[in-house]
Protein backbone atom coordinates (compact mmCIF):
# COMPACT_ATOMS: atom_id res chain seq x y z
CA UNK A 1 0.00 0.00 0.00
CA UNK A 2 2.77 2.43 0.94
CA UNK A 3 4.83 1.64 -2.18
CA UNK A 4 1.75 2.03 -4.38
CA UNK A 5 0.81 5.33 -2.72
CA UNK A 6 4.36 6.66 -3.09
CA UNK A 7 4.44 5.70 -6.78
CA UNK A 8 1.04 7.25 -7.44
CA UNK A 9 2.05 10.42 -5.61
CA UNK A 10 5.35 10.69 -7.48
CA UNK A 11 3.62 10.18 -10.85
CA UNK A 12 0.91 12.67 -9.94
CA UNK A 13 3.39 15.36 -8.92
CA UNK A 14 5.49 14.90 -12.05
CA UNK A 15 2.38 15.12 -14.22
CA UNK A 16 1.00 18.03 -12.20
CA UNK A 17 4.05 20.22 -12.52
CA UNK A 18 4.61 19.29 -16.16
CA UNK A 19 1.14 20.64 -16.89
CA UNK A 20 1.83 23.85 -14.98
CA UNK A 21 5.04 24.68 -16.85
CA UNK A 22 3.94 23.72 -20.36
CA UNK A 23 4.39 26.65 -22.71
CA UNK A 24 6.41 28.68 -20.22
CA UNK A 25 9.97 29.66 -20.98
CA UNK A 26 11.44 29.74 -17.49
CA UNK A 27 14.95 29.25 -16.26
CA UNK A 28 15.40 25.63 -15.23
CA UNK A 29 14.84 25.13 -11.50
CA UNK A 30 17.43 23.14 -9.50
CA UNK A 31 17.09 19.50 -8.47
CA UNK A 32 18.48 18.89 -4.98
CA UNK A 33 19.64 15.35 -4.27
CA UNK A 34 19.91 13.43 -1.00
CA UNK A 35 18.06 16.08 0.99
CA UNK A 36 17.28 15.26 4.62
CA UNK A 37 13.90 16.46 5.83
CA UNK A 38 14.40 17.81 9.32
CA UNK A 39 11.16 19.42 10.46
CA UNK A 40 7.55 20.38 9.79
CA UNK A 41 6.78 24.01 8.97
CA UNK A 42 3.67 26.16 8.67
CA UNK A 43 0.71 24.86 6.65
CA UNK A 44 1.90 21.28 7.14
CA UNK A 45 4.80 21.39 4.69
CA UNK A 46 7.99 19.53 5.49
CA UNK A 47 11.20 21.51 5.88
CA UNK A 48 14.86 21.17 4.96
CA UNK A 49 17.74 23.62 4.57
CA UNK A 50 19.79 24.12 1.41
CA UNK A 51 22.57 26.69 0.99
CA UNK A 52 21.32 28.58 4.07
CA UNK A 53 17.86 28.77 2.54
CA UNK A 54 14.70 27.04 3.69
CA UNK A 55 13.27 24.35 1.39
CA UNK A 56 9.56 23.55 1.77
CA UNK A 57 8.45 20.12 0.54
CA UNK A 58 4.96 18.64 0.28
CA UNK A 59 4.14 15.12 1.57
CA UNK A 60 7.54 14.49 3.17
CA UNK A 61 8.17 13.48 6.79
CA UNK A 62 11.04 14.42 9.13
CA UNK A 63 13.73 11.77 8.68
CA UNK A 64 13.07 11.19 4.95
CA UNK A 65 16.08 11.50 2.64
CA UNK A 66 14.85 12.52 -0.79
CA UNK A 67 15.57 14.18 -4.12
CA UNK A 68 13.57 17.39 -4.47
CA UNK A 69 12.70 19.17 -7.71
CA UNK A 70 12.30 22.88 -7.04
CA UNK A 71 9.24 24.46 -8.66
CA UNK A 72 9.35 27.81 -6.86
CA UNK A 73 12.48 29.81 -6.12
CA UNK A 74 12.44 32.94 -4.00
CA UNK A 75 15.08 35.11 -2.35
CA UNK A 76 14.94 33.36 1.02
CA UNK A 77 13.35 30.00 0.28
CA UNK A 78 12.57 27.25 -2.21
CA UNK A 79 9.48 25.10 -2.68
CA UNK A 80 9.59 21.70 -4.32
CA UNK A 81 8.29 18.17 -4.59
CA UNK A 82 9.83 14.75 -4.03
CA UNK A 83 11.02 12.91 -7.14
CA UNK A 84 12.75 10.02 -5.36
CA UNK A 85 12.98 8.56 -1.85
CA UNK A 86 16.47 7.34 -0.88
CA UNK A 87 15.51 6.57 2.69
CA UNK A 88 12.13 6.72 4.35
CA UNK A 89 11.77 8.07 7.86
CA UNK A 90 11.42 5.57 10.69
CA UNK A 91 8.30 7.40 11.87
CA UNK A 92 6.63 7.36 8.43
CA UNK A 93 3.46 5.26 8.17
CA UNK A 94 1.49 4.12 5.12
CA UNK A 95 -1.32 6.46 4.00
CA UNK A 96 -4.74 4.87 4.35
CA UNK A 97 -6.46 6.62 1.43
CA UNK A 98 -5.94 5.72 -2.25
CA UNK A 99 -6.37 9.40 -3.17
CA UNK A 100 -3.56 10.56 -0.89
CA UNK A 101 -1.39 13.27 -2.38
CA UNK A 102 -3.74 14.00 -5.26
CA UNK A 103 -6.96 15.39 -3.80
CA UNK A 104 -5.10 17.78 -1.49
CA UNK A 105 -6.81 16.73 1.74
CA UNK A 106 -5.48 14.76 4.73
CA UNK A 107 -1.89 15.74 3.88
CA UNK A 108 -0.44 14.35 7.11
CA UNK A 109 -1.45 10.72 6.59
CA UNK A 110 2.21 9.52 6.56
CA UNK A 111 2.77 11.21 9.94
CA UNK A 112 1.70 9.27 13.08
CA UNK A 113 -1.13 10.98 14.94
CA UNK A 114 1.02 11.50 18.03
CA UNK A 115 3.52 13.40 15.86
CA UNK A 116 0.74 15.47 14.30
CA UNK A 117 -0.36 16.57 17.76
CA UNK A 118 3.20 17.49 18.69
CA UNK A 119 3.56 19.79 15.70
CA UNK A 120 0.14 21.37 16.23
CA UNK A 121 0.99 22.12 19.85
CA UNK A 122 4.22 23.72 18.72
CA UNK A 123 2.46 25.74 16.01
CA UNK A 124 0.09 27.26 18.58
CA UNK A 125 2.98 28.23 20.85
CA UNK A 126 5.01 29.63 17.95
CA UNK A 127 2.18 31.80 16.63
CA UNK A 128 1.24 33.20 20.02
CA UNK A 129 4.85 34.01 20.87
CA UNK A 130 6.06 35.22 17.47
CA UNK A 131 2.97 37.14 16.31
CA UNK A 132 1.17 37.87 19.56
CA UNK A 133 4.29 39.01 21.41
CA UNK A 134 2.41 38.98 24.71
CA UNK A 135 3.20 37.35 28.04
CA UNK A 136 1.80 33.82 28.06
CA UNK A 137 0.99 31.26 30.75
CA UNK A 138 1.91 27.59 30.26
CA UNK A 139 0.01 26.16 27.29
CA UNK A 140 -2.07 23.12 28.18
CA UNK A 141 -1.48 19.89 26.24
CA UNK A 142 -3.56 19.66 23.07
CA UNK A 143 -6.76 17.62 23.37
CA UNK A 144 -6.70 14.88 20.70
CA UNK A 145 -9.68 13.93 18.56
CA UNK A 146 -11.29 10.64 19.59
CA UNK A 147 -11.89 9.90 15.91
CA UNK A 148 -9.09 10.30 13.37
CA UNK A 149 -11.22 9.06 10.45
CA UNK A 150 -14.86 9.74 9.52
CA UNK A 151 -14.97 12.71 11.89
CA UNK A 152 -16.48 15.42 9.66
CA UNK A 153 -20.20 16.24 9.60
CA UNK A 154 -20.06 18.25 6.36
CA UNK A 155 -18.45 17.68 2.96
CA UNK A 156 -18.74 19.63 -0.28
CA UNK A 157 -18.11 17.95 -3.62
CA UNK A 158 -17.82 19.42 -7.12
CA UNK A 159 -19.06 18.02 -10.44
CA UNK A 160 -16.65 18.54 -13.33
CA UNK A 161 -16.54 17.41 -16.96
CA UNK A 162 -12.74 17.60 -16.83
CA UNK A 163 -11.65 15.34 -14.01
CA UNK A 164 -7.98 14.87 -13.23
CA UNK A 165 -6.42 12.06 -15.29
CA UNK A 166 -3.92 9.84 -13.50
CA UNK A 167 -0.60 8.95 -15.14
CA UNK A 168 -1.71 5.52 -16.40
CA UNK A 169 -4.68 7.14 -18.16
CA UNK A 170 -2.62 9.69 -20.07
CA UNK A 171 -1.74 7.18 -22.80
CA UNK A 172 -5.33 6.13 -23.46
CA UNK A 173 -7.41 7.41 -26.34
CA UNK A 174 -9.63 10.37 -25.44
CA UNK A 175 -12.74 8.55 -26.63
CA UNK A 176 -12.11 5.69 -24.20
CA UNK A 177 -11.92 7.95 -21.14
CA UNK A 178 -14.76 8.97 -18.88
CA UNK A 179 -13.93 12.62 -18.18
CA UNK A 180 -16.80 13.36 -15.77
CA UNK A 181 -15.90 13.36 -12.10
CA UNK A 182 -17.46 14.10 -8.71
CA UNK A 183 -15.04 14.94 -5.93
CA UNK A 184 -12.59 17.50 -4.60
CA UNK A 185 -10.68 20.21 -6.44
CA UNK A 186 -7.03 19.62 -7.23
CA UNK A 187 -4.96 22.15 -5.23
CA UNK A 188 -4.43 25.37 -7.21
CA UNK A 189 -6.41 24.04 -10.16
CA UNK A 190 -9.94 25.45 -10.02
CA UNK A 191 -11.20 23.55 -13.08
CA UNK A 192 -10.02 20.02 -12.16
CA UNK A 193 -11.42 17.59 -9.62
CA UNK A 194 -10.33 14.20 -8.34
CA UNK A 195 -13.07 11.64 -8.92
CA UNK A 196 -13.36 10.30 -5.37
CA UNK A 197 -13.95 6.57 -4.92
CA UNK A 198 -13.87 6.54 -1.12
CA UNK A 199 -13.39 9.41 1.31
CA UNK A 200 -12.39 8.72 4.92
CA UNK A 201 -13.68 12.03 6.27
CA UNK A 202 -17.43 11.42 6.67
CA UNK A 203 -19.45 8.45 7.92
CA UNK A 204 -21.82 6.54 5.70
CA UNK A 205 -24.10 7.04 3.91
CA UNK A 206 -21.89 9.87 2.60
CA UNK A 207 -19.77 7.79 0.22
CA UNK A 208 -22.76 5.77 -0.95
CA UNK A 209 -24.78 8.91 -1.71
CA UNK A 210 -21.98 10.46 -3.74
CA UNK A 211 -21.37 7.29 -5.74
CA UNK A 212 -25.11 6.77 -6.34
CA UNK A 213 -25.48 10.31 -7.70
CA UNK A 214 -22.47 9.89 -9.99
CA UNK A 215 -23.76 6.54 -11.29
CA UNK A 216 -27.26 7.88 -11.94
CA UNK A 217 -25.91 10.99 -13.68
CA UNK A 218 -23.69 8.99 -16.03
CA UNK A 219 -26.38 6.43 -16.82
CA UNK A 220 -28.96 9.14 -17.56
CA UNK A 221 -26.79 11.55 -19.48
CA UNK A 222 -26.84 14.41 -16.97
CA UNK A 223 -24.06 16.83 -17.87
CA UNK A 224 -21.35 17.72 -15.37
CA UNK A 225 -20.39 21.38 -15.00
CA UNK A 226 -17.62 23.04 -17.02
CA UNK A 227 -16.49 25.94 -14.85
CA UNK A 228 -14.42 27.54 -17.61
CA UNK A 229 -17.18 27.55 -20.22
CA UNK A 230 -19.98 27.93 -17.63
CA UNK A 231 -22.06 25.13 -19.12
CA UNK A 232 -23.50 21.93 -17.70
CA UNK A 233 -26.29 20.81 -15.38
CA UNK A 234 -24.85 19.28 -12.20
CA UNK A 235 -22.72 21.69 -10.20
CA UNK A 236 -22.04 20.86 -6.53
CA UNK A 237 -23.11 18.43 -3.82
CA UNK A 238 -23.18 19.06 -0.06
CA UNK A 239 -23.73 16.29 2.48
CA UNK A 240 -24.29 17.11 6.16
CA UNK A 241 -24.70 14.55 8.93
CA UNK A 242 -25.24 14.51 12.68
CA UNK A 243 -24.03 12.19 15.44
CA UNK A 244 -27.61 10.93 15.84
CA UNK A 245 -27.72 9.75 12.20
CA UNK A 246 -29.64 12.55 10.51
CA UNK A 247 -28.56 13.37 6.94
CA UNK A 248 -29.01 16.44 4.74
CA UNK A 249 -28.21 16.42 1.01
CA UNK A 250 -28.08 19.60 -1.09
CA UNK A 251 -27.66 19.33 -4.87
CA UNK A 252 -26.78 22.50 -6.78
CA UNK A 253 -27.85 22.68 -10.44
CA UNK A 254 -26.59 25.32 -12.89
CA UNK A 255 -29.99 25.75 -14.54
CA UNK A 256 -33.50 24.44 -14.11
CA UNK A 257 -34.65 21.32 -15.91
CA UNK A 258 -37.62 20.02 -13.99
CA UNK A 259 -37.68 16.55 -15.53
CA UNK A 260 -33.96 15.87 -15.04
CA UNK A 261 -33.84 17.49 -11.60
CA UNK A 262 -36.84 15.58 -10.26
CA UNK A 263 -35.53 12.37 -11.79
CA UNK A 264 -32.29 12.62 -9.83
CA UNK A 265 -33.89 13.78 -6.59
CA UNK A 266 -36.59 11.12 -6.69
CA UNK A 267 -33.90 8.52 -7.31
CA UNK A 268 -32.06 9.72 -4.20
CA UNK A 269 -35.27 9.74 -2.19
CA UNK A 270 -35.95 6.12 -3.19
CA UNK A 271 -32.39 4.85 -2.77
CA UNK A 272 -31.85 6.56 0.58
CA UNK A 273 -35.14 6.64 2.50
CA UNK A 274 -33.21 7.53 5.66
CA UNK A 275 -32.51 11.06 4.35
CA UNK A 276 -33.77 13.63 6.83
CA UNK A 277 -33.51 16.53 4.41
CA UNK A 278 -33.21 16.54 0.61
CA UNK A 279 -32.71 20.00 -0.85
CA UNK A 280 -31.67 21.68 -4.07
CA UNK A 281 -30.62 25.05 -5.43
CA UNK A 282 -30.47 26.56 -8.92
CA UNK A 283 -27.19 28.46 -8.98
CA UNK A 284 -26.69 30.43 -12.20
CA UNK A 285 -23.82 32.55 -10.87
CA UNK A 286 -20.21 32.33 -12.01
CA UNK A 287 -19.09 30.96 -8.61
CA UNK A 288 -20.21 27.99 -6.53
CA UNK A 289 -21.21 29.79 -3.32
CA UNK A 290 -24.85 29.31 -2.37
CA UNK A 291 -25.01 31.49 0.76
CA UNK A 292 -26.92 34.13 -1.25
CA UNK A 293 -29.17 31.64 -3.07
CA UNK A 294 -32.64 30.26 -2.35
CA UNK A 295 -32.28 26.65 -1.22
CA UNK A 296 -35.47 24.66 -1.75
CA UNK A 297 -36.61 21.67 0.26
CA UNK A 298 -37.59 18.80 -2.06
CA UNK A 299 -38.25 16.17 0.60
CA UNK A 300 -38.22 15.90 4.39
CA UNK A 301 -37.31 18.77 6.71
CA UNK A 302 -35.35 21.88 5.76
CA UNK A 303 -32.96 21.26 8.67
CA UNK A 304 -31.20 18.54 10.65
CA UNK A 305 -30.59 18.46 14.41
CA UNK A 306 -27.45 17.84 16.44
CA UNK A 307 -27.58 17.05 20.16
CA UNK A 308 -25.17 18.05 22.90
CA UNK A 309 -25.68 17.54 26.65
CA UNK A 310 -29.41 17.15 26.10
CA UNK A 311 -29.64 20.34 24.03
CA UNK A 312 -30.80 20.08 20.42
CA UNK A 313 -29.34 22.37 17.77
CA UNK A 314 -31.08 23.02 14.46
CA UNK A 315 -28.73 23.16 11.47
CA UNK A 316 -30.06 24.63 8.23
CA UNK A 317 -28.46 24.40 4.77
CA UNK A 318 -26.56 27.68 5.28
CA UNK A 319 -25.82 27.33 8.99
CA UNK A 320 -22.31 27.14 10.38
CA UNK A 321 -21.68 24.28 12.77
CA UNK A 322 -18.29 22.95 13.89
CA UNK A 323 -17.42 20.21 11.40
CA UNK A 324 -16.22 17.72 14.03
CA UNK A 325 -19.28 17.25 16.25
CA UNK A 326 -17.61 15.23 19.02
CA UNK A 327 -14.68 17.62 19.34
CA UNK A 328 -17.07 20.58 19.21
CA UNK A 329 -18.43 19.34 22.53
CA UNK A 330 -14.92 19.38 24.00
CA UNK A 331 -14.34 22.84 22.55
CA UNK A 332 -17.52 24.24 24.03
CA UNK A 333 -16.89 22.69 27.45
CA UNK A 334 -13.50 24.42 27.55
CA UNK A 335 -15.12 27.69 26.48
CA UNK A 336 -17.71 27.40 29.26
CA UNK A 337 -15.06 26.52 31.83
CA UNK A 338 -12.85 29.46 30.79
CA UNK A 339 -15.86 31.81 31.05
CA UNK A 340 -16.23 30.84 34.73
CA UNK A 341 -19.93 31.71 34.85
CA UNK A 342 -21.81 31.95 38.14
CA UNK A 343 -25.31 32.74 36.84
CA UNK A 344 -25.07 36.50 37.24
CA UNK A 345 -23.18 37.46 34.08
CA UNK A 346 -24.21 39.21 30.87
CA UNK A 347 -22.43 37.27 28.10
CA UNK A 348 -21.86 38.44 24.52
CA UNK A 349 -21.36 35.62 22.01
CA UNK A 350 -19.89 37.19 18.89
CA UNK A 351 -19.95 35.25 15.60
CA UNK A 352 -22.61 33.09 17.22
CA UNK A 353 -23.59 31.06 14.13
CA UNK A 354 -26.66 28.99 15.00
CA UNK A 355 -26.23 30.00 18.64
CA UNK A 356 -24.53 26.79 19.69
CA UNK A 357 -22.15 28.35 22.22
CA UNK A 358 -24.77 30.91 23.31
CA UNK A 359 -27.32 28.23 24.13
CA UNK A 360 -24.65 25.93 25.56
CA UNK A 361 -23.60 28.50 28.19
CA UNK A 362 -27.03 30.11 28.75
CA UNK A 363 -27.89 27.86 31.68
CA UNK A 364 -25.04 29.39 33.70
CA UNK A 365 -25.54 33.03 32.68
CA UNK A 366 -28.02 35.79 33.47
CA UNK A 367 -28.30 36.79 29.81
CA UNK A 368 -26.59 35.86 26.53
CA UNK A 369 -26.48 38.16 23.51
CA UNK A 370 -25.51 36.56 20.18
CA UNK A 371 -24.47 38.34 16.96
CA UNK A 372 -24.02 36.71 13.55
CA UNK A 373 -23.69 37.92 9.94
CA UNK A 374 -25.99 35.31 8.31
CA UNK A 375 -29.71 36.01 8.99
CA UNK A 376 -30.73 32.37 8.41
CA UNK A 377 -28.28 31.25 11.09
CA UNK A 378 -29.76 33.74 13.55
CA UNK A 379 -33.24 32.40 12.85
CA UNK A 380 -31.90 28.92 13.61
CA UNK A 381 -30.32 30.27 16.81
CA UNK A 382 -33.68 31.65 17.95
CA UNK A 383 -35.39 28.36 17.15
CA UNK A 384 -32.66 26.47 19.01
CA UNK A 385 -33.34 28.56 22.12
CA UNK A 386 -37.11 28.09 21.81
CA UNK A 387 -36.83 24.32 21.25
CA UNK A 388 -34.63 23.98 24.32
CA UNK A 389 -36.84 26.25 26.48
CA UNK A 390 -34.04 28.79 26.86
CA UNK A 391 -35.46 32.25 27.53
CA UNK A 392 -32.38 34.31 28.39
CA UNK A 393 -30.81 34.53 24.90
CA UNK A 394 -31.14 37.43 22.45
CA UNK A 395 -29.88 37.21 18.86
CA UNK A 396 -29.07 39.86 16.25
CA UNK A 397 -28.15 39.51 12.57
CA UNK A 398 -25.71 41.85 10.85
CA UNK A 399 -22.09 42.80 10.31
CA UNK A 400 -20.25 42.68 13.62
CA UNK A 401 -18.31 45.90 13.06
CA UNK A 402 -21.57 47.76 12.34
CA UNK A 403 -23.78 46.29 15.08
CA UNK A 404 -21.39 46.16 18.02
CA UNK A 405 -21.28 49.82 19.08
CA UNK A 406 -22.01 51.89 22.17
CA UNK A 407 -25.74 52.18 21.39
CA UNK A 408 -26.00 48.39 21.12
CA UNK A 409 -24.17 47.95 24.43
CA UNK A 410 -26.39 50.53 26.11
CA UNK A 411 -29.48 48.64 24.95
CA UNK A 412 -28.29 45.12 25.82
CA UNK A 413 -26.15 45.77 28.88
CA UNK A 414 -22.41 45.95 29.32
CA UNK A 415 -20.90 42.46 29.01
CA UNK A 416 -19.21 40.69 31.89
CA UNK A 417 -17.86 38.01 29.54
CA UNK A 418 -17.31 38.21 25.78
CA UNK A 419 -16.98 34.98 23.81
CA UNK A 420 -15.64 35.30 20.27
CA UNK A 421 -15.39 32.55 17.65
CA UNK A 422 -14.51 34.38 14.41
CA UNK A 423 -13.70 32.93 10.97
CA UNK A 424 -10.10 32.19 9.93
CA UNK A 425 -9.45 35.84 9.10
CA UNK A 426 -9.91 36.72 12.76
CA UNK A 427 -11.74 39.79 14.04
CA UNK A 428 -12.15 43.07 12.18
CA UNK A 429 -9.98 45.74 13.78
CA UNK A 430 -13.07 47.85 14.56
CA UNK A 431 -14.58 44.92 16.48
CA UNK A 432 -11.39 44.51 18.52
CA UNK A 433 -11.40 48.23 19.34
CA UNK A 434 -15.05 48.06 20.40
CA UNK A 435 -14.29 45.08 22.64
CA UNK A 436 -11.53 47.12 24.25
CA UNK A 437 -14.00 49.94 24.89
CA UNK A 438 -16.43 47.58 26.66
CA UNK A 439 -13.76 46.80 29.29
CA UNK A 440 -15.46 43.43 29.88
CA UNK A 441 -13.73 41.67 32.79
CA UNK A 442 -13.14 38.50 30.72
CA UNK A 443 -12.82 37.43 27.07
CA UNK A 444 -12.82 33.85 25.80
CA UNK A 445 -11.34 33.71 22.29
CA UNK A 446 -12.04 30.54 20.27
CA UNK A 447 -10.03 30.38 17.05
CA UNK A 448 -9.47 28.06 14.09
CA UNK A 449 -6.39 30.08 13.11
CA UNK A 450 -3.86 30.74 15.91
CA UNK A 451 -1.97 33.18 13.63
CA UNK A 452 -4.85 35.66 13.32
CA UNK A 453 -5.79 34.96 16.93
CA UNK A 454 -2.26 35.99 17.95
CA UNK A 455 -2.56 39.19 15.91
CA UNK A 456 -5.78 40.08 17.75
CA UNK A 457 -4.27 39.19 21.13
CA UNK A 458 -1.50 41.69 20.42
CA UNK A 459 -4.12 44.45 20.09
CA UNK A 460 -6.13 43.27 23.10
CA UNK A 461 -2.94 43.29 25.17
CA UNK A 462 -3.58 47.01 25.74
CA UNK A 463 -6.12 46.07 28.43
CA UNK A 464 -6.03 42.27 28.75
CA UNK A 465 -3.68 39.54 29.94
CA UNK A 466 -3.75 35.96 28.65
CA UNK A 467 -4.44 33.63 31.58
CA UNK A 468 -5.27 30.24 29.99
CA UNK A 469 -4.54 28.52 26.67
CA UNK A 470 -6.01 25.22 25.46
CA UNK A 471 -5.39 23.82 21.94
CA UNK A 472 -7.93 21.32 20.57
CA UNK A 473 -7.43 19.08 17.55
CA UNK A 474 -10.54 19.20 15.39
CA UNK A 475 -8.99 18.09 12.09
CA UNK A 476 -6.74 14.99 12.20
CA UNK A 477 -4.33 14.47 9.27
CA UNK A 478 -4.34 18.21 8.50
CA UNK A 479 -2.20 21.04 9.88
CA UNK A 480 -5.27 22.91 11.15
CA UNK A 481 -5.75 23.35 14.88
CA UNK A 482 -8.34 25.04 17.10
CA UNK A 483 -7.22 27.08 20.10
CA UNK A 484 -9.07 28.58 23.06
CA UNK A 485 -7.58 31.52 24.99
CA UNK A 486 -8.87 33.15 28.15
CA UNK A 487 -8.09 36.84 28.68
CA UNK A 488 -8.72 38.83 31.82
CA UNK A 489 -8.78 42.59 32.22
CA UNK A 490 -5.56 44.01 33.67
Amino acid sequence: MEMLAAHRLSQFLLSYFKKIIVGRSRKRKPLFEQVEITDVAAEGKALARIDEKVLFVQHAVPGDIVDVQVNKKRKNYYEGYVTQYHKKSEIRIAPFCSHFGICGGCKWQPLPYSEQLKYKQREVASNLQRIGKVELPEISSIIPSKKTQFYRNKLEYTFSNKRWLESDEMQLEEDSLERNGLGFHIPRMFDKVVDIKKCYLQEEPSNSIRLAIRKYALENGLSFFDIRKQVGFLRTLIIRTTSSGEVMVIVAFYHEDVEKREGLLNHLKTQFPQLTSLMYVINEKANDTIADQDIICFSGRDYIEEEMEGLKFRIGPKSFYQTNSEQAHELYKITRDFAGLTGNEVVYDLYTGTGTIANFVAGKAQKVVGIEYIPEAIEDAKVNSANNNIANTHFYAGDMKDILNEDFIAENGRPDVIIVDPPRAGMHEDVVKTILKTSAPKIVYVSCNPATQARDLNILNEKYSVTQIQPVDMFPHTHHVENVVCLERK
